[in-house]
Formats: C-alpha cells, structure tokens, sequence
C-alpha cells in the first residue's frame, strides 16, 4: 500500500535537513611570528633573516627591521601553526649559529 503523506512517526530526511544550521568548517588558528629587539643583533643581520627565512625583499626587510628597531617588536608573518613554529626555529637556530641573541616567537593571532 502506497502513502502519498509521510508518516508523522517516521522522519523526514528532507525536514531534517533543512532545520539544522549550516556550519562551516572552522579555519585553523593562525600565528603571528613576531621578532624581537636586542641591542646587540646588526641590523644586516634582521635584514638578511627577514629575506631569507621569510622572502621578503630587501626594502621590505628595511623597513621590518626598522620597525623592530624602533617600536621592539614587529610581526614578520601570519602562519599557520606548523609554519609559525618552523619559521620560529628557524630564526632561533641561526642567530645562534651567528652568535647573536635575536629573539623570535609566536602569539595566537
């Protein structure tokens, strides 16, 4: 025997659907990766990490740089964690190999 109705004890996947909210996928955390102030770290030395480890150009690592210089601190990238970390080890690894106390870390944007 056919019903042209749905039976009310039974649910309607269509009314189902269209009763529960839409949710989208919710995007990662990202980071700010963030340098440090010293007053012992040459200014070439900011100048050659920012291009090297973050692909900036040299006027915009001058420009980086001076900021950190002139403020203490200034936010080099936005990354998602696993990057922010990486970018993170990275500055450390090489002012410590370099010999200079640069410090770099990262905040929950």
């Amino acid at each position: 025997m056919t019903h042209w109705m749905s039976d009310p004890d039974q649910p309607d996947d269509q009314s189902d659907l269209a009763v529960k909210p839409r949710t989208r996928p919710q995007r990662p955390p990202m980071y700010k990766v963030l340098l440090l102030n010293d007053d012992f770290t040459p200014m070439e030395f900011v100048v050659h990490v920012l291009e090297r480890l973050f692909h900036m150009s040299h006027a915009q690592a001058i420009e980086i740089m001076l900021t950190v210089h002139r403020r203490g601190v200034a936010v080099v990238g936005v990354f998602s964690h696993e990057v922010a970390e990486t970018k993170v080890a990275q500055v450390m690894e090489l002012a410590r190999r370099q010999q200079h106390p640069l410090q770099c870390t990262m905040e929950k944007e």
